[in-house]
């Protein structure tokens, strides 16, 4: 299937999934099942196509000195990036005061469930967070499907393999075979991603309803304007540092962008956005690395939403927090949203674990829960976008991006674009964000 006909039969999906679950909101409580298969699908993928990549990656480059240089420029942006989503998702929260003149029913079950979660641990000390990511079986790794620990055996993997030179040759065609292997696999997943789609959202309308998009509109349509501001202004000031537009990226990443925010889940997105990453010009081995360490040290779109929930959990019971004291639960926030374990409703577990060790109430997190699937759809889409955009920046930082696969992308989509577009002239190439750099004599993004 073409990534273009993929692309809309997704969208198709998509409208087709709404319609559904908001005008027979029976049939599409049936669908979930649908959504639940593309996902198994997803997951079976995962650990050998990470564990394939990174050892390709990191062996072929052959660089052990970098990969401590690397390790630790990626820190700094995720520390960087996380930073300013919290300073954003705290603004918003600040000036349009979701939380202030709230109302709507909450049920028992709902309190009930919000205590649960206050009584969950959401995360480790800092000395056990970095004894657990060893991974004392690879397999229980790969099983369980923790991203980190495959990460931390795929590097010692790659090491090995350069430690023992020409004798392991074999063992590394092997592995790049599994990678080449492991992305024509999941091309083949790909084709059922338009069925999971539309069981995953016709599922979630048909839940929520359409009605509660009123109730909690404030809630909604604050995180929602946040996650745009960090894209269009933090994300795409990072893409400029670095000379990439984010535009361009925005239209490589398209496909799996959707997958997360249909599907709610980043794991659906992460095998696609790896492929189309590399093919973006980010190299193999900062592709490998940087992509599932993002995906528990740099989630600028959960930490956003936790600032920004924190603050309409305590404005809906009129409390009000002095500056020192929403510094104070920020870095608790920050500290706490990293190496988090894998639960369900993650962010909300945080919330409410948070809420309860200083003393708020936690009834914010119960009212959260009605609308908790549409405000992660959005947060996992800025998720997913943020750990791109930072594959890029780590490999401008480390000389590693291709400008020529930039080039090569950008012109397959103006390619694209001609063939359905009659009209298609250099003006329209211009308007896209693809002029010649002077540096390397190839084609580059640009924001306009």
């Amino acid at each position: 299937m073409k990534t273009s006909k993929l692309t809309l039969y997704i969208f198709i999906s998509l409208v087709a999934g709404i319609f559904v679950g908001w005008k027979f909101p029976s049939i599409g409580k049936e669908m979930q099942p649908l959504a639940h298969i593309f996902l198994n699908m997803i997951k079976m993928i995962i650990a050998p196509l990470l564990f394939s990549v990174v050892v390709t990656g990191i062996a072929s480059h052959g660089n052990i000195k970098s990969l401590g240089k690397l390790g630790a420029k990626t820190i700094i942006y995720f520390a960087c990036a996380t930073s300013f989503a919290l300073v954003i998702g705290l603004s918003v929260g600040l000036i349009f005061k979701p939380g202030e003149g709230f109302s709507t029913a909450i049920s028992q079950n709902m309190i009930d469930t919000a205590s649960s979660m206050a009584a969950q641990s959401t995360h480790e000390s800092i000395i056990d967070m970095f004894v657990n990511i060893i991974p004392t079986s690879i397999i229980k790794a790969m099983a369980y499907g923790d991203l980190l620990q495959i990460v931390v055996f795929s590097i010692f993997f790659a090491l090995a393999i350069c430690a023992v030179g020409e004798k392991a040759k074999p063992v590394l065609d092997c592995v790049s075979s599994l990678s080449e292997v492991m992305f024509k696999f999941t091309q083949f997943v790909m084709n059922f991603a338009p069925i999971g789609v539309f069981g995953a959202i016709s599922y979630a309308i048909a839940e929520s309803g359409m009605g509660i998009m009123l109730n909690y509109a404030k809630i909604i349509g604050s995180l929602y304007f946040a996650l745009i501001l960090f894209l269009f202004v933090i994300l795409n000031i990072a893409c400029r540092i670095v000379g990439i537009s984010v535009f361009s990226l925005l239209r490589a990443v398209r496909e799996p962008a959707i997958l997360a925010f249909t599907t709610s889940t980043s794991e659906a997105a992460l095998p696609q956005a790896m492929k189309i990453m590399e093919n973006f010009g980010v190299s193999k081995n900062i592709v490998g690395f940087v992509m599932p360490t993002g995906y528990t040290f740099n989630l600028d779109g959960s930490t956003l939403y936790l600032a920004l929930a924190m603050l309409f959990s305590v404005q809906i019971v009129g409390i009000h927090l002095e500056p020192l004291q929403l510094l104070f639960l920020m870095g608790t926030l920050m500290l706490t949203s990293k190496g988090i374990a894998g639960v369900p409703r993650v962010a909300l577990v945080i919330l409410a674990g948070t809420l309860s060790s200083f003393g708020y109430p936690i009834i914010g997190v119960a009212i959260l829960l009605g609308v908790d699937q549409i405000l992660d759809m959005g947060r996992t889409t800025v998720n997913l976008i943020g750990n791109c955009i930072a594959t890029v920046v780590i490999a401008k930082w480390e000389n590693e991006f291709n400008y020529s696969k930039l080039a090569q992308f950008n012109m397959q989509f103006a390619k694209l674009k001609k063939e359905n577009m009659p009209s298609f002239d250099n003006k329209f190439i211009s308007d896209m964000g693809i002029e010649e750099h002077s540096e390397y004599g190839v084609l580059e993004g640009h924001d306009n």
